[in-house]
């Protein structure tokens, strides 16, 4: 069962990416530090030396429309960030 649903390609998530070697994921909110870091390291062959995350809360959201007012709420995730061994690099545009 993959725990990675999908990498975080942010504006914030590039610069920390190319200054630190660190890298954003998606994650289920099942997955623990170790099972992200197995993942990863077979996914994209490289060494993972720290793995932190992070959950967050789906937020409610309401807006004003001409037919009445519409009540939402934004998704809740897992956010994992992991950092690299130096000299790895992760590059998600190479299957573009």
């Amino acid at each position: 069962m993959g725990y990675i649903v999908k990498p975080l390609v942010t504006e914030k998530m590039t610069g920390i990416s190319e200054k630190q070697n660190k890298f954003g994921f998606i994650v289920r909110p099942q997955a623990n530090k170790l099972e992200i870091k197995k993942e990863v390291e077979a996914q994209y062959n490289v060494t993972v030396t720290d793995v932190n995350t992070s959950v967050y809360g789906g937020k409610s959201k309401r807006r004003y429309t001409r037919s009445g007012l519409v009540k939402g709420r934004t998704n809740a995730f897992k956010k994992a960030i992991v950092t690299l061994k130096e000299g790895d690099v992760i590059d998600f545009y190479s299957n573009i």
